[in-house]
């Protein structure tokens, strides 16, 4: 039994036990004499009913041992795992080109990096977890990748589940290529019940898209930046100099729908949080983007978003 639920059922053995001592106490005291109690000239009559005293032992009892919120009553996970693309794998976060998974905003473990992930913040108070940060992201992956990967999580027995999927289905060659709204959500359905199926028990915490066209703003007047979209193909969809305004909120207008998706579907599943949009809406700056690529988050940029997400995840109120 995990130890809220013992918490509860403490509470009720103790509570039963204190209803029984007032009815006790009252047969016993029952036709004695009471003396009045007076308070500003009136009278204060004693309780004619122990049921009312024990209802207030029960509320009391419960009162002390039910947690106060909720996320504390979920217990911290053993193993993890992340279905994610190159943002999860830390792509390009710093120093050289590359995969830099250990500085992960979800799975990462590196000490030096300044990147308190979801696993380091479990890691602190459950030391059971540590090796069993399962990262099963793909840089390039999309969303019809998710599945395979949730696969993935289940083989690994993971008990917590991140989940940030989806740029890349709005970040394509052009607009005309972008991921349509409904394969978007078939292939999401497709791997929650991967892990509804695999893993029923674990918990789920989806990430929204972060907020391509803010890239673009923030670094449109960047010529250094403009150069390397053009020359690694970068977010064609919505960085080509080509593009109009028009091209741009079509993407935009993309990512919004394809957020919406996620929180709904995970709206659909009781173990499944959804981050409330604090990752679309977050405006980052210049710092938090990898000088690499001008693109995927750089150290700060998986600091920041590890805290933003936890915030929002199932044990907010740890450190």
């Amino acid at each position: 039994m995990e130890a809220s639920n013992w918490a509860v059922a403490v509470g009720l053995m103790i509570a039963a036990v204190g209803v029984r001592v007032v009815i006790l106490y009252w047969r016993w005291t029952i036709g004695r004499p009471v003396p009045h109690l007076r308070l500003v000239g009136r009278c204060l009559e004693p309780p004619r009913r122990p049921e009312s005293i024990a209802l207030l032992v029960v509320l009391v009892v419960l009162g002390l041992l039910l947690p106060t919120n909720p996320s504390e009553a979920e217990p911290l996970p053993d193993r993890m795992s992340v279905i994610g693309d190159s943002i999860s794998q830390a792509t390009n976060t710093c120093c050289w080109y590359g995969n830099h998974p250990g500085s992960s905003w979800s799975t990462g473990g590196r000490s030096w990096d300044g990147v308190r992930s979801h696993y380091e913040r479990i890691r602190g108070v459950n030391p059971q977890i540590r090796g069993n940060n399962h990262n099963a992201s793909r840089a390039g992956a999309r969303m019809v990748h998710a599945a395979a990967q949730a696969a993935g999580a289940v083989e690994q027995g993971a008990e917590y589940v991140t989940i940030l999927m989806g740029a890349n289905d709005a970040c394509t060659s052009s607009p005309s290529t972008m991921t349509s709204v409904e394969d978007f959500r078939a292939q999401l359905d497709a791997a929650m019940q991967t892990l509804q199926t695999g893993v029923p028990h674990a918990h789920v915490f989806i990430s929204s898209i972060p907020n391509v066209y803010h890239l673009w703003e923030i670094y449109r007047g960047s010529s250094i930046a403009r150069f390397v979209w053009k020359s690694a193909r970068i977010c064609q969809s919505m960085l080509a100099a080509t593009n109009t305004e028009e091209d741009r909120q079509a993407v935009l207008e993309r990512v919004r729908q394809f957020n919406d998706v996620l929180a709904e579907v995970c709206g659909l599943h009781s173990r499944c949080r959804f981050d409330n949009y604090e990752v679309f809406n977050y405006r980052f700056e210049r710092k938090h983007v990898s000088k690499l690529d001008f693109f995927h988050p750089s150290l700060s940029g998986q600091q920041v978003l590890a805290s933003i997400t936890w915030a929002q995840s199932w044990w907010p109120a740890l450190p």
